[in-house]
Formats: structure tokens, sequence, C-alpha cells
């Protein structure tokens, strides 16, 4: 651990996201000062189930961000104490002995990468997570957080947060020992950045690189959530929920039990949503060229546009309801996105008021599965993610869940978790819980409405608790027809 200098000091957060790559600099109180963003490439399909990064597509993205950011740093780059690194969750690198991809790094969403290792990928030294390759690339160093090393897709101990000494463990996934990189700790110093990793980032040679953990935790740790009373809504590509705890839970059925971004702590995730708030987006883009020419006249993005609308509408959008699987899960492959109960008084506000109360209708179901099983009753929720700026979901969220829903005010999210994360590498806050305490910012809190927060138990009571039973069917009929 370094004693931080002084005068002014700076500490990073990297994101490298699903769709972007974010790298933000903050100040040690967590106020941010600049940043930089880059979306990374449409994936590459070459066949079903195989989904692929394009060359090196996520090391170039955090490059490219990194460079960004630092363009528009005012500050003494000699000043930025250490940076945290984080990156996407669940997803494999196959790395030569020099630390370069032996293949196209596996998304999360190729099926392969939670399967063993039994298919040829040659000239392949290290077998890592996409954290452990971007370890190597900052540091020239084969290490990787123990948190985002999860057991469905790695042989790691989840008691001990180190590889399994299990031979049965070992012999499932197929992957030698002596391929699998050396496990840290969350707030573990990697390694410090390397002239060549200074030259593509912009950032200075020499400073700490910190292992933080999944996305998911780190996110949860940069939204202030440390609380076993309050569940983290994270809104994203995929949607889950989230509550800390000290036990390791094993083999439970309403959620999962992942690493926290503190070590040796857990995170319980709820079963989530796929393609949640691109859903949104899909719909959005459906409306085309029309509704973007209003909303760029009105000065306002479409979805604030789109939200003033859906304002206007009342809770239960008149009927119409959603049922979120634009990607069906793999156990029911059939299963398709339905909107039901159109009629003529129905108007494209609708449509998106309906998506927005079908995403916190079904985290409502799954939160309250997750809770029942884990013994606790909730006192609020916290919500992240973009989605999160617009007050209309949050009062649909406070509404639904009939408790408090916070957002926090400035920022948030995966890249200040990370740099939480170096701000206890480098002595700037001496635990996760200081830090978190000093860096996060204040919270919005949002009321639940006696009269919106009846309409929507009723309707949930009475319809979405049970919805797949009446669809399945049907989608289940017709699946042999398309495919």
């Amino acid at each position: 651990m370094t004693k931080p200098p002084d005068g002014p000091g700076y500490l990073v957060g990297v994101d490298g996201g699903s769709q972007s790559s974010k790298v933000v600099v903050f100040e040690t109180d967590g106020t941010v000062v600049c940043e930089g963003r880059r979306a990374l490439q449409p994936m590459s399909r070459p066949r079903n189930g195989i989904v692929e990064h394009p060359g090196d597509d996520l090391w170039e993205s955090i490059c490219a961000a990194s460079r960004e950011a630092m363009a528009a740093f005012p500050g003494d780059p000699a000043d930025i104490l250490g940076v945290g690194l984080c990156t996407i969750r669940c997803e494999r690198a196959f790395l030569k002995a020099d630390g370069t991809l032996a293949a196209p790094g596996m998304s999360w969403m190729d099926e392969r990468a939670y399967q063993p290792w039994t298919y040829p990928v040659p000239g392949t030294a290290w077998v890592t997570t996409s954290s452990g390759y971007m370890t190597h690339r900052f540091t020239g160093r084969f290490r990787d957080t123990a948190a985002n090393n999860i057991e469905i897709q790695w042989p790691i101990d989840s008691d001990t947060w180190q590889w399994s000494d299990d031979p049965a463990v070992l012999d499932h996934w197929k992957i030698p020992r002596e391929m699998l990189v050396e496990l840290q700790m969350p707030g573990d110093v990697a390694g410090y950045l390397t002239r060549e990793a200074a030259a593509a980032t912009g950032l200075p040679a020499g400073i700490p690189v910190v292992q933080t953990a999944n996305d998911k935790a780190v996110e949860a740790l940069g939204s202030g959530s440390l609380d076993e009373r309050t569940a983290l809504v994270s809104l994203g590509t995929y949607i889950a929920a989230m509550v800390h705890g000290a036990e390791n839970r094993k083999a439970p059925t309403e959620f999962w039990t992942n690493f926290a971004c503190v070590p040796h702590r857990y995170l319980y995730e709820s079963h989530g949503i796929r393609r949640g708030m691109w859903t949104l987006s899909w719909f959005l883009d459906l409306l085309g060229p029309e509704l973007a020419r209003a909303a760029t006249a009105a000065g306002v993005s479409r979805e604030e546009y789109l939200e003033r609308e859906a304002r206007a509408v009342a809770p239960g959008s008149d009927g119409l309801m959603t049922v979120l699987d634009w990607l069906a899960p793999e156990d029911h492959p059939f299963r398709k996105g339905v909107m039901l109960g159109f009629d003529a008084r129905h108007t494209r506000a609708h449509v998106y008021r309906s998506i927005l109360e079908a995403i916190a209708v079904t985290m409502k179901n799954r939160v309250d599965a997750m809770c029942a099983e884990l013994g606790i009753a909730l006192e609020s929720i916290l919500v992240s993610g973009g989605g999160s700026s617009s007050a209309l979901f949050m009062q649909i969220f406070a509404d639904v869940f009939g408790i408090p829903a916070a957002r926090t005010v400035g920022a948030s999210g995966a890249s200040l978790g990370a740099a939480v994360c170096a701000a206890v590498a480098t002595g700037v806050h001496p635990d996760f819980a200081t830090a978190v305490a000093a860096m996060s910012g204040a919270r919005e809190s949002f009321a639940p409405r006696t009269g919106a927060t009846a309409v929507y138990t009723a309707l949930n009571g009475a319809v979405y608790r049970d919805i797949r039973t009446a669809t399945d069917p049907v989608l289940e009929r017709s699946f042999p027809i398309f495919h």
C-alpha cells in the first residue's frame, strides 16, 4: 500500500462494459474530473452460439477511452495515484505465452464460455477472464481478481477465493492448472502500468494497477450499496438485483451467490432480464427518424421526449402488458417478447410505459423470490444504470416495489467502484466502507404512492406473476414453424 501525496490526488476507474468502454478520472472524494468513452464494435457471430469480440477490441476500446479522458484531464498526470480495472464478467480469453490473444475473446453470450475446455485453441499458454487479459495488458503480469472467476465457469473454490484443489472440479473444467493465472483479492495491486501500456492509454507509467471484481459487484460498490437490507437493481443490457451478505450460500434456487467487490464478502444476485434495457432501445429505434427529429427540435433525447408523453399515461398503461423475452432463456428457447391488451386508446407512450412497468414488475417478482429464500425483508431499493436518470422509471420502481426507490446523484457505477478499489489500495482511504462513504454521491429518493402501488399489486397478482402460463403454450406451438 502506498501513501498518497499531501497535494491533489486523482484516481482512475476503468469500466470495460458490454456495449462500451469508459475511463473516468476522479478526485479522491469521488468527484468526476473528466472521462472518455469508446463504443465496442459489433460482435462477430460466425455460427449459432458463437459470439466473439472482433480483433483486440476490448483492449483497443479501453485505450481509446483512456486517451480521450487524459486529453481532457486538467491536472498534473504525476498526481494520478492509481487505476482500478473492471471489465465484463463471464468472458473467456486464451492467451499466448507473451500475453497476446491466441483466439478472439469470447463474449459472455458465447455458449462455450460456460463449458469445459474441450476444443482446440492452438498456441494457448494461459486461459483467463477478460480482466485477467487486461491485467496483463496493463502490467505485464499474469494475474487476475478472484472475484471475476465465477464457479459456473471456472475451477474456483468460492470459500477460499483460490483455485480449487478438488481433482473432480479440475477434471470437469479440463483447464490445466499451470494455465490458470495467479489470483488476487479486490483492492490488491496487480502490478504497475508498463511503458507500453502508458503509451497506449495516455496514463502515466508506473502507477499502481488495482484489482476489482466482476462488473456487477464493482457496480454495486460504486453505487454505494453495501447494506444487507437494500437491493441494488442494476439496469443494463442484463438487468439483475443484488444484495450483499457475509455467507457463501450454496445451491440456492431463486438467486445465485457471486463474489462481492470486498474480500470474502458475497453478493446474492437474483434471476434477471436478458436484453432488458436493450428492449427500450429497440422500441425507440422502431419509431424511426420522426421521433429523433421531434426530440432534437425539443432539445432533449429520444427517451426524455417519450417520457414526457408516458407521464400522462396512468399506472397499468390502460391494460397494455409486456412480457420481456426478447432473448429467450436457454431452458425455454421458444419464448419471445409479447405485448398484449391493445385497444384503440393505446399510443406509443403506452407501449413505452408498458415496457418500463414490465421491467419493474418482473424484477419485483424475482427480488421477492430471492428475499424469501434469504429470509430477509427489504427496506429500500437502489437503482443504478442509465435508466435511473428517468424520474418516471424511478417512480414506477417505487410504486411497484411499495418501498422507497433511490438513485445516486453524481458519479456511481462500475467506474467509481473501480476507483474505490484504487483508493483502498493506495491508502487514500483505509478500507472499503470508509472509501464508499467518502466517494459515493448523495441519493435522491422516490416514495411509493399508495394508489399506484395498489394498481400494480393487483395487476401483478392477477396477471403478471403467472402470465407465462398463458403465453408459453402458444409460443411453444409456433416455435417449430419458424425454427
